[in-house]
Order: C-alpha cells, then structure tokens, then sequence
C-alpha cells in the first residue's frame, strides 16, 4: 500500500484563525476471493522498487553487521571488527548516496524551501463584523437561558449574570468560555438556592448563523426535583411566653427549602427575640441533611436563648462625652424595670443621633447580674459616646414678586449651654425686610421632643400696607416635628411682648400717620398630621388650630383675639401624579380694624398664600391705592403635582380674599393660575412658581415670581 498525507481545514472559534491540520491517511489494495468456477487470477507483477519503497539499509547488509549472540549469558562479549571504520563507512556512504538522490519529477512542491516564520499570516482568516484592517478584534457574541424561567429564576440571573455584564463583547473565545463557565456556576447556585439541589447547567457556544462572524452561548439548566422540608426541629431553652420561638419561626414540614425562605425566618428570630425581652439570644448554624431518595430535608436550628431581662440604668463612655447618664434618660421612652425591647433601644440611639452632637454614638445592653422582683435579670445600656461638631452655618435664598429678595443666614452652637443648650444668631437681609434675632433653646427640656426657646430680636419691615420697626422678647414652649420623627399631635404656646412703630392710614384724619403700640400675647398652636411626608407629603391630611389672645396699648388698652384654621389634603391619583388641596380661613375678634396695629392684621397675597398678586396686595384699599389689611381672611388652592424622576411640574388654581369685618363673606374672590417646576433634593423640593391674576386690577403685575424651597403647603 502506499502512506500519504491529508490536509483538513478546521474553523474554531468565531475569531480564531482557520487551523491546518494534518491527518495520515492509507490507500488499500482490493482484496477478494475467485468466484466460483474461476481460477485464481494470475498474480499481478511486482512493481520496480522506488526510491520511496527501498528500504534504507539492506537486511542481508544490516544482519551482517550485528555480532553473533549466543545461549550464554557469561561468554565474554565478542571482540570488534578488525575493521570496524570501513564497515561503518560502508553504512554512512549508503546513507548519504541515498539522502543525494534527485526528488522525483511528480511531487515537484518537495523541492521548494520552506518558507520563514514571518512569512505566516497569523491574524484571524474569518470575517469580522464592523471590524476594518488594523482594529483590535472584538468578538461579539448573544447570551440565551433555558430551564430558569420556570422556577423563577430568569431575573436574578440576567442581574447576576458574567456574560451579560460583558454586554455581548469578548476580547478572545477564551473570555466567552469563563463567563460561560461562571454562569454555569451562578445557574446551579441559583437552583439550589430555590431548593433544586440535584438542578445541573451547561453551557455551549457556537457560531451564530444569523450573524456572521458571531457567537451565541446558550445556559441549560436541568432544575429536577425540588427539595421540601422533613422536619424542622430547634434546639433552645423554655421562654416567655411557652412556645414563642417556634411561633416567631414560619418554616413548617413540606415549605420548599429556599434559602430566602430559610435567612428570612432565622432574620425574623433574630430580630423577635430581642424585642420580647431576650437581648442576649444568639442563633447557632443551621444544619439540613438532605435526602436525595425522597427530596426531602430535615432542618436543625440551634439557638442560646440567653435571660430574659428589663431594663435597668444607663451607663456612659469615651473620651470627650456630650450627655450624661441623667439626660440620656430622658431621652428614653421606657421606665426601669419594663422588659426589654430593642425597638426602645433603636429609638433611643435615633434620638441621640438627632441632637447632631455627635461624630459616633452607639447603645448596646449590659449584664449586671442582679434579679429583678419579676425573675427577669436587669440589664443596664451602656451608650459609648464621641463628641462631634457642634456648630452649624445656614442660609436661606427666597425671591417673590412684591417682597423682592429675602436672604436669611442664622450660626448655631448647639450645646453651649449642656445639656442641648443652644444659642442661636440669626438675620435677615431684604428688599423689604431687615431683621436680627439671638435666641437661646433648650431641645428636650424636662421631656423627650420638647422645646424651650427665649429669643430677643430688632426687625424693619416696609411693605406696601405699612412700614413698622419692631422689638421683641418671646418665650415659647413647642412639641413640633422634625425631618426625623414626624408626629402625629404637635403644639406649642408662649408668650410675646412687642413694641412696634408703625405707619397706618388714619381714617379720622384723612391721611397716614405713626404711632407706637405695644403689644402683649398669648400664642397658642395646635396640629393633626396624618401625611406621609413633612416637607412632600403626597397622602394624608394635616390641620392647624391657631389662636392668640392679645391686647394692644396706644392710649388705651384693646385685648381682642386672633385666630387661625388651615387644613390641607393631599390625594394620589396615580404614582406621579397628586392632588393637592388647602383651605384656611381666620378671624380677630373684640377690636374695630383702625385700633389694631397694621402688623396685627390679616392680609393675603404672595407665594405662601394667593399666588398671582404681590404680597399683601389682596383685600381693603386706603384712599391713596395701599392695602389696609382687614379682621378676616379665606384661602383656597388646589395642585396638580406630576413627578417624573427628580424633577415635577406642578399647574395649580388659588383664590382668596381678606375682609374688613370678623368673618369672611366670600365676596369678590379674586383667582389666580399658575404653574409651576419642581426639582427634588433630599432635603426637599426647591419651586419655582409663575401666575397670572384673573380679571387683573390696575396696579397688578401680569405675572408674579415665587423661589423657594419646600411645597406651597
């Protein structure tokens, strides 16, 4: 027969160059039997030896040159040829005859030299896509999933998964094959982690024949048989009540045996425990013992319940402290001796953090070892403490039509005066108003979220309706909300004394005059609020009580009473879009409208209250064309507030009136329409608002301004 060699080309990869390789292979020889009644064939002359057939050395030649062996394994070795150069000459001088002979004429490409190493092409011969000579080659590849999307697992994969990350781009196959790799890992993960623990996946990829030059790696998962639980047994100490871990437990024989499922039931032990009274309960490693035969599982859970405690004192460390032991009690919203809770503990380290006196503060119960009247061990709460920064800079930049620009800057020392004594610098610069304030607060005084404030302060107002200068002392003791606890009841009373220089129109005498008045009062406030949101509420509800009895002095003494009543709604109509909704309406009684100071009385108009005038533009005229104010005010306004991502546009309608006498007629309301734009910030919105009057009055602005920060209501 006769050998030769065949050349099959193989493609790998979409990218890799297109490889020879070479594959031996034989032409036989037919070989058979005569039929019957034929002889044997004669057989065929042997063909002339070849160069290619001859064998290189003769046997005969080749035997005699080999030493005679005999039986004798401890004969002396045979001595060398005589002559043994000219017998291995012989051998050479046939090697090398043969070596010289001329190739033969019918496989002329022998004879050619190789060519150099350089001369081979080694970039990629296939096509590809979107790639021009001399880019770096970037193999483009598409990701398919199979066997995931029936257990629910599709999603978490596509968010997890190597390739996809890879945003079907690979620099070589061999970065396609370890994602591939990966996510064969991340698919079985995912099976288990649902409980199919005999789930297998594997992964293929291949060329893409709808696009050239490209590749498509399918994931296969085999989920199987899912697992369920067999048992689940605890391993604790008794508790109060009997029974509470295997209540606060949710895994019962036959639930499937999710990881989800499983972590979510130790997380809800482990966060129960401590808040019935057990703040020492440790959970221990789980053990499930799977059977493969039935799919089944039993689950072990031991846990060290540790004593039931209440609570005890307080206890306080580190190097620069802010609070003692005694103001951290009040703080807390629990009494020695009830069970402990950790949600008291949490509410405690919140209100800690809130007083923003602190770089680090940290609050973890304590074991003291003594038994309390009801068998429980009282633990005491050891607040570890840092002091941080306790000044504070802020300023405020408003702008509307009719008051012009308001900048309001105030500097903090929030615990001057320990514990939480706070003095704080505060003032206004204005086109219309100019004023300077210093206050000192108490934050949590005698009782947790109550406020104690005096402050002392010099104000220059000039508006359209009057001119005044003022001072004032004030003193007022409030329960409010904050950005932190929003309440649902808050107040506040105090009280005021006010000296005022004022410009009015005099009726009587037929033109302006001053006068000083001083002022006494009583400010009262009460409020509901059910929103869900202090500074951007888009549900619930909110309603304010205001009222203040007080009384002036110029010549002679007038007491009289104002008050206030403002409810505000707010109603989602979709997720971006809610309805806004504010009515208020007010009253002064016990005084005749000339005999109160201008700065006393109601007015209407501006950002906060009818957008589309200036402010305290709306109501009453004096004969020379400026507002006088009036006894009796009302407000309506409706919003349409659409978010989309941090920014909103919000077209909204307000009316309103002010009135001369003690209650509101709802005569000659004036109207005006807006719109507005929001941008969201986490500190709330900052708004920009626009508005037109209805049937606009000599003297108005056709269009009104209105920057600032927060909702309108």
């Amino acid at each position: 027969m006769r050998k030769g060699v065949k050349v099959v080309w193989v493609a790998a990869l979409a990218g890799a160059a297109v490889l020879p390789m070479i594959v031996p292979c034989v032409a036989h020889a037919q070989i058979g039997t005569p039929k019957p009644g034929q002889g044997a064939p004669a057989p065929a002359p042997a063909p002339a030896p070849t160069p290619d057939d001859a064998a290189i050395v003769p046997d005969a030649e080749f035997e005699a040159s080999m030493p005679a062996i005999t039986g004798d394994i401890n004969a002396p070795l045979e001595p060398v040829a005589a002559n043994p150069a000219s017998q291995k000459s012989a051998i050479l001088d046939s090697l090398v005859q043969r070596a010289l002979e001329p190739i033969v004429a019918d496989e002329p490409e022998l004879a050619e030299p190789l060519p150099a190493l350089a001369a081979f092409d080694v970039n990629p011969a296939i096509e590809i896509t979107g790639v021009k000579d001399g880019e770096t080659v970037v193999i483009l590849y598409s990701t398919r999933v199979a066997g995931l999307g029936a257990i629910g697992a599709q999603e978490d994969f596509q968010n997890f998964s190597a390739l996809r990350k890879g945003r079907g781009k690979a620099a070589n196959s061999a970065m396609i094959a370890a994602r591939a790799q990966e996510d064969e890992r991340l698919a079985v993960r995912l099976m288990q982690s649902l409980g199919y623990y005999d789930g297998t996946a594997i992964a293929t990829i291949e060329a893409d024949p709808a696009r050239k030059g490209q590749l498509v790696t399918t994931i296969t998962a085999t989920p199987g048989t899912r697992y369920t639980l067999a048992s689940v047994t605890v391993n604790a100490g008794p508790t109060v009540p009997p029974g509470l871990i295997d209540q606060e437990l949710p895994l019962h024989p036959g639930d499937p045996i999710e990881a989800a499922r499983v972590q979510g039931a130790e997380a809800n032990v482990s966060l129960r425990l401590p808040q019935m009274g057990y703040p020492f309960a440790r959970l221990g490693e789980r053990d499930i013992l799977l059977d493969d035969a039935t799919h089944t599982g039993d689950y072990t859970l031991p846990i060290e319940v540790g004593p039931r405690a209440s609570f005890g004192g307080f206890r306080t460390e580190g190097r620069r402290q802010v609070f003692g032991a005694d103001h951290i009690a009040v703080l807390a919203r629990f009494r020695r001796g009830e069970i402990y809770d950790s949600r008291r503990v949490d509410d405690l380290r919140d209100a800690l953090v809130a007083t923003s006196l602190f770089s680090t503060v940290t609050v973890e119960p304590v074991r003291t070892g003594e038994i309390g009247p009801d068998g429980t061990e009282v633990v005491d709460l050891l607040v570890r403490q840092q002091r941080g920064r306790p000044r504070t800079i802020a300023g405020e930049l408003g702008y509307s039509t009719g008051q012009g620009l308001r900048l309001e800057a105030s500097w903090t020392h929030r615990n001057l005066f320990p514990p939480e004594g706070a003095l704080i610098l505060a003032g206004v610069v204005g086109t219309q108003e100019q004023s300077g304030t210093v206050t000192f607060r108490r934050s949590n005084w005698r009782r947790r979220d109550r406020t104690l404030s005096i402050g002392l302060g010099a104000q220059h107002n000039d508006y359209d309706a009057y001119e005044s200068f003022t001072g004032a002392l004030t003193a007022r003791v409030s329960y409010e909300s904050t950005p932190i606890w929003q309440k649902r009841w808050t107040y506040s009373y105090g009280l005021e004394i006010v000296g005022a220089n004022e410009d009015r129109y005099n009726f009587a005498a037929g033109g302006r005059d001053r006068g000083t008045y001083l002022i006494a009062a009583l400010p009262g406030f009460v409020g509901f609020d059910s929103s869900d949101d202090l500074l951007n509420p888009t549900r619930g509800f909110r309603v304010k009580a205001n009222v203040s009895p007080e009384t002036s002095v110029r010549g002679a003494v007038r007491p009289y009473a104002r008050m206030m009543l403002e409810g505000t709604a707010y109603y989602p109509v979709t997720p971006n879009i809610v309805i806004a909704g504010r009515a208020r309406v007010g009253s002064i009684q016990g005084i005749d409208r000339n005999d109160l100071p201008p700065s006393r009385r109601y007015y209407a108009g501006g950002g906060g209250s009818v957008r589309g005038f200036g402010y305290q533009e709306l109501g009453p005229r004096s004969p020379d064309g400026k507002p006088v104010g009036g006894r009796s005010l009302v407000e309506f306004a409706v919003e349409a507030r659409y978010r989309f991502g941090n920014y909103g546009i919000v077209p909204f309608i307000d009316a309103g009136q002010v009135y001369e006498g003690n209650y509101p007629t709802l005569r000659n309301m004036r109207v005006g329409l807006g719109i507005g734009g929001r941008f969201y910030t986490n500190f709330g919105p900052l708004r920009v608002d626009l508005a037109t009057p209805l049937n606009r009055q000599p003297g108005e602005s056709r269009v009104s301004l209105y920057i600032s920060i927060g909702q309108a209501f």
